[in-house]
């Protein structure tokens, strides 16, 4: 057991481990999204469609966030739209948990996810910097280690905090903004010529574009699809099991919390066994089809301990999904453009962050929640035979 840790975790560059520390004290503090539609509805009063539009303007700005963040990657490098996107994120949680006024907070949420989300190409594209093709996965899978372990312990402290002052949570997620966009100051600012260095060398060709990639269009498509099904948990969720289950701030950060501490412990592990040995698309159309049953599990039961089974089931979709989603995403792109193609990657997340709010706040206030969880089984059921025709399409 122990030499399978360590193979698991060994042969990535020291970058792709600075890489991880700076997602690990991000993610550490990412306590304001897992609670904002309970902090919307529960401390300031907002209804559930007010809640809603927020959510959805969060979700806007993540997507100009993204496009910005890999357009700024592909021209000046990495290592600055890392580090402002960081340090100025960090400024606007401090400022946002000063309003109560709902029209200032749409205007916050926006800005706040707009200069976040351009961490996401940056990031990618500097992973895919400092990875060699034989241990690509395994970067991507240690950078989601990370973010896992602090998603594992942001939300169980979010809860505490939130049980005492949800303002808190805001202070909280500010200052270690803050400190992971120093760190990158610190220790990733030699990124930077590398990535110029590599750029500078290629003619860019419109034919390159990542938007005439009609096959990873469909791909993004598909994603989104599957991002709506599975970032209700993390978004409606929390709501669900404050109203519906009744379970106290705390309980439901332990929920959501065991999420990234499983894929925390399993992830690297699990890659580094199964990656190269099945076909990728494969392995994405398995793991939607497991977000399903914890929707199903939703319908039936309210019980805490059938809760964790659900979030299990959920926590194993995202181990078969995502490392292998963005590692695809990655591998079809070119040094020059890997922005482009990790902002549409990107974007597929942020669009569900719009849509999905949307869907679910509206669909629980017209039919109810079980008409939501109908729904995202839909999804995940419409994603997993996708990629399975893709899949065919590619080989």
């Amino acid at each position: 057991m122990v030499s399978l840790f360590r193979n698991a975790f060994s042969g990535l560059s020291r970058h792709i481990w600075l890489l991880a520390i700076v997602m690990f004290i991000n993610r550490s503090g990412t306590m304001v999204i897992a609670f904002l539609t309970v902090y919307l509805t529960q401390k300031l009063h907002f209804s559930i469609e007010q809640a809603g539009v927020v959510m959805t303007l969060f979700g806007v700005g993540s997507i100009f966030g993204t496009w910005m963040g890999g357009k700024l990657t592909d021209k000046i490098g990495y290592y600055p739209v890392q580090f402002w996107s960081l340090f100025l994120g960090g400024i606007m949680f401090m400022v946002m948990v000063q309003t109560q006024n709902f029209y200032l907070l749409c205007l916050y949420a926006f800005c706040l996810s707009t200069l976040g989300e351009a961490y996401r190409p940056a990031n990618s594209a500097s992973i895919a910097d400092f990875s060699t093709p034989e241990n690509f996965t395994r970067s991507v899978s240690l950078i989601r280690l990370a973010i896992n372990l602090g998603w594992s312990i942001g939300p169980a402290i979010g809860g505490f905090l939130a049980a005492h002052d949800y303002k808190l949570l805001f202070w909280a997620d500010g200052l270690t903004n803050v400190g992971a966009g120093l760190m990158v100051w610190v220790f990733l600012r030699g990124g930077r010529k590398k990535k110029m260095a590599t750029t500078n060398k290629v003619v860019y060709d419109k034919k390159d574009s990542a938007m005439r990639d009609y096959l990873y269009l469909i791909f993004i498509a598909l994603t989104t699809i599957y991002a709506i099904a599975f970032s209700q948990l993390f978004t409606i969720g929390p709501l669900f099991y404050k109203e519906a289950c009744h379970l106290s701030e705390t309980r439901i950060g332990y929920l959501l919390g065991l999420n990234g501490l499983v894929v925390a412990l399993l992830e690297m592990v699990f890659i580094y066994k199964i990656e190269g040995r099945f076909n990728r698309l494969s392995l994405i159309s398995f793991g939607t089809l497991l977000v399903v049953p914890n929707y199903i599990i939703f319908l039936f039961t309210h019980q805490y301990e059938w809760l964790i089974v659900g979030m299990l089931f959920a926590t194993f979709s995202e181990m078969f999904a995502m490392p292998f989603m963005n590692s695809f995403s990655l591998d079809r792109a070119k040094p020059h453009n890997r922005g482009q193609y990790s902002a549409l990657y990107a974007m597929s997340w942020s669009i569900a962050q719009i849509s999905a709010p949307l869907i679910g706040t509206q669909t629980i206030a017209h039919f109810g929640f079980n008409a939501l969880w109908y729904i995202l089984g839909c999804f995940g059921i419409i994603a997993t035979l996708g990629f399975g025709v893709l899949r065919k399409r590619l080989t």
